[in-house]
């Protein structure tokens, strides 16, 4: 993308409004993978699916998915998010219209396929426009408002894919997010310009930053990469499960209609977004206190994971209201892993890594949570649920033990 830039519209307030645009592809990015979870007991009906039927069509999104993202995050660190960022909102876009016009399982399942396949573009652009556009005190909070957009893309899903599929039919629910999502690509083309030369670069090299790079095989020798990488095939499960299978739990077991999930089903989204934000916002406070920026992320990760546990109480209490209650603390604590990680990313390793590290981070946070679907529709078919969410309460407080054995600063010269 070039680097010209309007004279009304400076690098500082530019960054804002690219922020700003991958916030909304985010939210859209989540709404089209959330629709088959909210209209899963319609979708086993229309295709005769049973639980583990809908695990497979949520593991050929998530195989396409964790295969597209390592490859997806090298394209980022070699071609610039803005071109890999444009080329992935016409490919999910496309995929989520096609996805409407299906008539058999076999092509819902190739377009989930594809759509799993585009995605993954969006999250290693969104870390490198954060890394390269903010200094390294504002990247949590920076990084944290365009994640959001997951998880209040969740909570858009929710009402808007029920009040399509009551009011226009199932169809219409893949297809309103495609088109708008093919429109976003327009606004993207017109916003996305790379920083000018040396503009967040000063500010970090003076805090230490490196400029230098890790070629490809020495960044899988490093140990922190290594960290990351079981970090998130371990905690991604638990999100995943949140995304795939929640809202479906929510109808099947705890006995709300496709309308009340509509009306309520958003509420552990919000609280997600609100523990992210918070949590992010709370790591930038501890680095301008002083706080070394992995020391304070570490921190943040750890106690969050404390609270993970509470997951374990789910089939003690399953009224909806306690259900709600309990994943409103699990998906808080889901999104605080997810924003701080892609933080200690930034804050560990060069700039011009970032989007391969988070890449194939993300891919094995996929594998983990196919895996783990795989032994969710197991489960829930031979054994109910229960087991389920005994598994889903120690996955984090793991993956802490891991990153904080693990993780630290990487530079090139330490090679």
């Amino acid at each position: 993308m070039s680097n010209e830039s309007t004279p009304w519209l400076g690098p500082e307030r530019r960054r804002w409004l690219i922020l700003a645009v991958v916030f909304i592809a985010i939210v859209l990015n989540y709404v089209d993978r959330q629709i088959v979870s909210i209209l899963k007991p319609d979708l086993k009906k229309e295709f005769g699916l049973d639980d583990n039927g809908y695990a497979t069509l949520v593991n050929v999104f998530l195989f396409c998915y964790a295969t597209a993202y390592a490859p997806a995050g090298w394209l980022v660190d070699r071609f610039g998010a803005g071109r890999v960022m444009l080329l992935g909102m016409i490919g999910w876009s496309a995929a989520c219209l096609g996805a409407g016009f299906s008539k058999t399982f076999g092509q819902l399942a190739f377009f989930r396929g594809a759509l799993g396949i585009s995605e993954p573009t969006t999250f290693p652009s969104q870390l490198r426009v954060v890394t390269i556009w903010f200094p390294a005190k504002l990247r949590a909070t920076a990084n944290s408002i365009c994640s959001s957009g997951g998880t209040i893309g969740a909570i858009v899903a929710t009402p808007l894919i029920a009040w399509l599929a009551l009011k226009h039919g199932w169809h219409a629910a893949f297809m309103v997010p495609g088109v708008l999502g093919l429109l976003l690509v327009l606004v993207w083309r017109l916003v996305y310009r790379d920083p000018p030369e040396g503009f967040v670069a000063a500010a970090d090299t003076a805090s230490g930053e490196s400029p230098a790079a890790f070629t490809w095989p020495q960044l899988w020798r490093t140990r922190s990469l290594w960290g990351i990488l079981l970090s998130r095939f371990v905690s991604d499960p638990v999100w995943y499960f949140c995304l795939f299978w929640l809202p479906g739990y929510l109808r099947e077991s705890s006995g709300l209609t496709l309308a009340q999930v509509g009306m309520y089903g958003w509420i552990p989204f919000l609280a997600a977004d609100l523990g992210g934000i918070g949590s992010s916002a709370a790591s930038d406070r501890l680095v301008r206190r002083g706080h070394e920026p992995l020391r304070a992320r570490k921190m943040i990760l750890i106690g969050a994971a404390l609270l993970a546990p509470v997951c374990a109480l789910t089939p003690q209490f399953p009224q909806p209201v306690a259900t709600l209650a309990i994943f409103s603390v699990v998906a808080a604590v889901c999104l605080t892993w997810l924003f701080n990680l892609g933080v200690v990313v930034a804050d560990a390793f060069p700039a011009a890594n970032v989007g391969s590290v988070w890449g194939i981070a993300g891919a094995f946070g996929a594998v983990g949570g196919m895996v783990f679907n795989k032994f969710v529709g197991n489960l829930m078919g031979t054994y109910g649920s229960e087991r389920i969410f005994m598994v889903l309460a120690v996955l984090h407080p793991i993956a802490a033990i891991i990153l904080t054995s693990t993780v630290r600063k990487e530079q090139p010269r330490r090679m």
